[in-house]
Parts: structure tokens; C-alpha cells; sequence
């Protein structure tokens, strides 16, 4: 059982269907300890998890070539997974998985396939047919990473009437329209050539929205219009120092307003730091603040949860803790470690 000053935590890996691919952790509030109180096997690779609103089921994509979601019941007392079962995503590599603010659909992108799915689900969170799948055609200007779509988020907004799709391989955000548990196409928001839009996040006002771009290492800023469903491009800001040098290998990640919403924090693979930037709250515009080294290798996912960072660094095998500083948001590190094997996304309880 967990402590009353512990937050709990889902842990997404690469592991085999034989091994404990999804985690239950605790954390410390306190002091930023972190411990394992419990592992879910038979899902192969589940790269990207989330939580329904009432905490009662969490879905899992299984990143693999002929891709599933899963659907586990959360246990109430031990919180506990129980499997409610799985359907194919009609696509190789399902990079992520989102739930639908009144929990009646869930969404799901695949990388490698170039679709994006809808599935209903029924009362218990188990999941049904497919109930629509587009699929994305063109291609972007980077020949290695850019030859086909590359579907890598799927967002809903927060009434469920617009899904946003990041799509890396076109450069673009397309929105559609969730009619029926059907996806329509809305409009296309493009940026810059060669960028590869990644993750999103929405400011808690919901007037901003942020986007980091993988292949170009930076954050765009937009103004959010809810009722038309459209983005308006406000600035790019670099995710590395001014003075770094990035290689082939330097690519951004993900991205996560504070709750407070002053403070955006972006992951950095290869420079391995989180970034911090300030938040300007009239205009939403960013100013880069510090650069903390997210003490191991290739940071996919964090977290901001209890007061704290998580950084799940994939290629070191660890989930090391930050302190948030609320004064200036910066990251004060723990001390503290997990070790685990390839944990690459990280859901609080």
C-alpha cells in the first residue's frame, strides 16, 4: 500500500509481452523517493498510457507493427490493472493514446501507419470497434524522417469537439471534428518545413497552446481560438542553448505547462535536459530560463506531478526527480533515482 504523503504513477515501457511492461510507482512527496509497488505483463511495447477523467480505467497502445490499444480496469483499493481487453489500431507503431473529455471515445495515432483511430467505449472503460480511421497522405522535406505521415499525438480539446493531430512527417496540426465517432476534417494549421510536430500543451487558461517541433528542437507558440478550432502562430523559440551545437541526434520531445501555468518545461533527447521557460501571462509568449540535465540519457516523457518532475530517461533506464522551485520554476534535483528498464511515459494516478 501506498503512504499517505506518496502521489502514485503509471510507468509506459519498451519491454517484451513477457516481461513487467507497464509500472506502478510511488512517489514521495517529501523527499522525491520513488518505489515499485506493482507490474503488469502480456503488453508488448506500451510507449504511451492514459488515464480516463474518473481514474476508474487506463489505456495502453502497443507499439509494435501490427499495432493494439488495451483497456485495463484501475483496481480501487491496490489500483491494480485488470485487463479489459484489446483491439487492433489498423496501423503499425501507435505512438499514442487520449481519452475523450466525457470519456466516451478514445483516440489513437500511428507513427509508422500514417492513422488515426476513434474507438467507442462501453461503461466499464472496455473498448469496442473501431468506429472511424483516416489516413494522412504526403510527406515533409526531410527524406529521412519526413518520406510519409507521421500521426505522433492525438488531443482532444477540453469539450471533445475537436481532436488536434500532430503529425511530424507533414509538418502540419490537422484538426478534426469528432461528429458520431467519426473524424471530419476541419482545417490544417502548417509550420516551418522540416519541423515535426510532436506533443502539445494546453495552457490552463486555455488561451495558448504549445507545440514542441522533434526535428527542429523548438517550441511554437499559438493562440488558441476554441469556438473555430484554429491556431494562430505567435513565435518559435529554440528548445537548446544559444551557444550548443546540435547534431543528428539533439531531437525534442515532450512538453508540459505547470499547473500554475508560468512555467512551460520541454525535453530534450541528446543535449538529455529539460528546459525551462517563463511564461508571460498577457501574452503567452516564452522566455528561455535554464537548462537542467535530466541526469540520464534520451528524457522521451516527463511529468509534473505532487509538486515535482519526473524525467523518464529511456536509454539510461531511469525516472529520476526533480523539485520544482515555485518562486522561479526551476528544477532542483532530488537525489533520487529509479531504475527500471526503457520507461518512456509517465501518467500520474
Amino acid at each position: 500500500m501506498h503512504q499517505p504523503n506518496e502521489v502514485l504513477f503509471y510507468t509506459g515501457t519498451y519491454n517484451s509481452e513477457q516481461e513487467a511492461a507497464i509500472l506502478l510507482g510511488a512517489l514521495n512527496k517529501d523527499t522525491g523517493e520513488m518505489r515499485i509497488l506493482g507490474s503488469t505483463r502480456g503488453i508488448e511495447n506500451p510507449s504511451y498510457l492514459a488515464i480516463n477523467a474518473a481514474k476508474t480505467a487506463l489505456y495502453a497502445v502497443s507499439e509494435k507493427d501490427e499495432g493494439e490499444v488495451y483497456a485495463y480496469a484501475i483496481e480501487p483499493g491496490s489500483k491494480a490493472l485488470r485487463l479489459l481487453g484489446s483491439r487492433p489500431t489498423g496501423g503499425g507503431a501507435p505512438c499514442y493514446v487520449s481519452v475523450a473529455p466525457q470519456g466516451e471515445y478514445i483516440f489513437t495515432a500511428n507513427y509508422s501507419g500514417g492513422n488515426v483511430n476513434v474507438f467507442p467505449l462501453n461503461s466499464d472503460g472496455s473498448i469496442q470497434d473501431m468506429s472511424s480511421q483516416v489516413k494522412h497522405e504526403g510527406s515533409g522535406i526531410r527524406q529521412d524522417r519526413q518520406d510519409a505521415p507521421h500521426p505522433h499525438s492525438v488531443i482532444p480539446d477540453h469539450t471533445g469537439e475537436h481532436v488536434l493531430v500532430c503529425d511530424l512527417g507533414l509538418d502540419q496540426i490537422v484538426f478534426y471534428r469528432v461528429e458520431d465517432g467519426k473524424l471530419v476534417t476541419h482545417r490544417e494549421v502548417g509550420l516551418p518545413p522540416g519541423s515535426g510536430p510532436r506533443h502539445l500543451a494546453v495552457h490552463p487558461s486555455r488561451h495558448w497552446i504549445y507545440l514542441v517541433n522533434e526535428l527542429n528542437c523548438t517550441v511554437t507558440v499559438f493562440a488558441n481560438d476554441e469556438q473555430q478550432g484554429d491556431l494562430k502562430i505567435l513565435q518559435h523559440i529554440s528548445t537548446l542553448p544559444e551557444h550548443y551545437t546540435a547534431g543528428s541526434d539533439d531531437t525534442a520531445a515532450d512538453i508540459h505547462v505547470s499547473p500554475c501555468g508560468r512555467y512551460l518545461y520541454v525535453s530534450n533527447r541528446g543535449h538529455d535536459s529539460i528546459a525551462l521557460f517563463h511564461i508571460d501571462n498577457a501574452t503567452g509568449l516564452l522566455e528561455a530560463a535554464d537548462w537542467v540535465n535530466s541526469g540520464g540519457r534520451t528524457p522521451r516523457n516527463f511529468a509534473i506531478i505532487g509538486g515535482m518532475l519526473l524525467a523518464a530517461n529511456q536509454n539510461s533506464g531511469n525516472i529520476v526527480s526533480f523539485r520544482i522551485d515555485s518562486e522561479s520554476g526551476r528544477l532542483i534535483p532530488t537525489g533520487n533515482e529509479l531504475e527500471l528498464q526503457a520507461p518512456v511515459c509517465l501518467k500520474a494516478l
